[in-house]
């Protein structure tokens, strides 16, 4: 027996279409596809865009997708899509059921590729790049089934010459590092144990060519302040005043960041990252303000 379902009201916001049918059940038209379908049992389900009149974040018109993707029952599936108020793409992110699960990728407002790599079980796993925003790889590394580094791992300067290499092992250091001046030179052949340094294994080689000077950037410059809904564990007597040791809380009551701070910026810790639904999803870690690896997540 066919079941109909018969449309109740029909509105139009702008080239969208909204329709509240019986049951419940509400989906819209947008450029002639049918998104935003919720069923009748209050469920999301396929294709959805989410538009800034129901987010209001700063920069965005009411009616610009913030981000698309698709839902099953409610639960995020397959890629989704964030935008940047110029319309360019901020990353794509596999789901599976709720959650980031498999290849990612991350952009700067320029439309540069910023990070790429496989996400899974809350960690990195096999071939990561990042990149700096002119275009040049800035790491290359790789990772096991755990998330830590294991193989070979490279560092890039900005001119796209060969900084650093050298392979790791269950996330530590393991034999030769090389060290390399921007010119391609090498600098330095460092011994390393499980992570430890071998000084006495150690060389250090001076340039043949005059170097310039310059501030060489290891990674892309990183600015992770404290934002307003962060605060200071309510327990502790002291005044947290953006300088020193911190550990910060969202309003969640999760820990949010915990390191060093100098001017309210994040120098030396940890950049704890939660979803939508307040999953923790990544663990970035800082040391002298620039961004050196990911955390694993441990799962209990």
């Amino acid at each position: 027996m066919k079941k109909y379902i018969y449309i109740s009201a029909l509105f139009f916001i702008g080239n969208i279409s909204l329709a509240v049918v019986g049951y419940g059940q509400s989906y819209e038209i947008y450029q002639g596809d049918t998104i935003n379908r919720i069923d009748a049992n209050n469920l999301k389900q396929g294709l959805w865009k989410i538009f800034n009149r129901t987010k209001n974040l700063p920069g965005y018109e009411p009616d610009q997708i913030v981000e698309e993707g698709s839902f099953k029952d409610s639960r995020k599936i397959g890629v989704w899509k964030r935008f940047f108020p110029n319309g360019n793409i901020q990353d794509e992110i596999e789901y599976s059921n709720n959650r980031p699960n498999g290849y990612y990728k991350t952009y700067f407002e320029n439309g540069q590729v910023q990070e790429e790599g496989v996400w899974k079980n809350n960690r990195n796993i096999g071939t990561f790049k990042r990149f700096y925003e002119n275009g040049q790889v800035s790491q290359e590394f790789n990772f096991n089934e755990s998330g830590k580094r294991d193989g070979n791992q490279k560092y890039y300067y900005d001119n796209g010459q060969l900084m650093i290499e050298g392979d790791w092992s269950a996330g530590k250091e393991s034999g030769i590092v090389k060290e390399y001046y921007e010119n391609g030179e090498l600098k330095a052949e460092k011994n390393f144990e499980g992570g430890v340094l071998d000084p006495e294994k150690t060389k250090t080689y001076e340039p043949k060519k005059p170097i310039k000077e310059k501030v060489e950037p290891k990674t892309p410059i990183a600015n992770v302040t404290v934002e307003k809904n962060e605060k200071p564990n309510p327990s502790v007597s002291s005044k947290f005043n953006g300088d020193g040791y911190a550990k910060l809380f969202n309003l969640n009551k999760q820990v949010s960041k915990d390191g060093i701070f100098k001017s309210y910026k994040l120098m030396d810790g940890k950049w704890f990252k939660y979803d939508e639904n307040g999953i923790l999803i990544r663990i970035e870690i800082y040391k002298d303000g620039r961004y050196i690896g990911d955390g694993v997540i441990d799962e209990k």
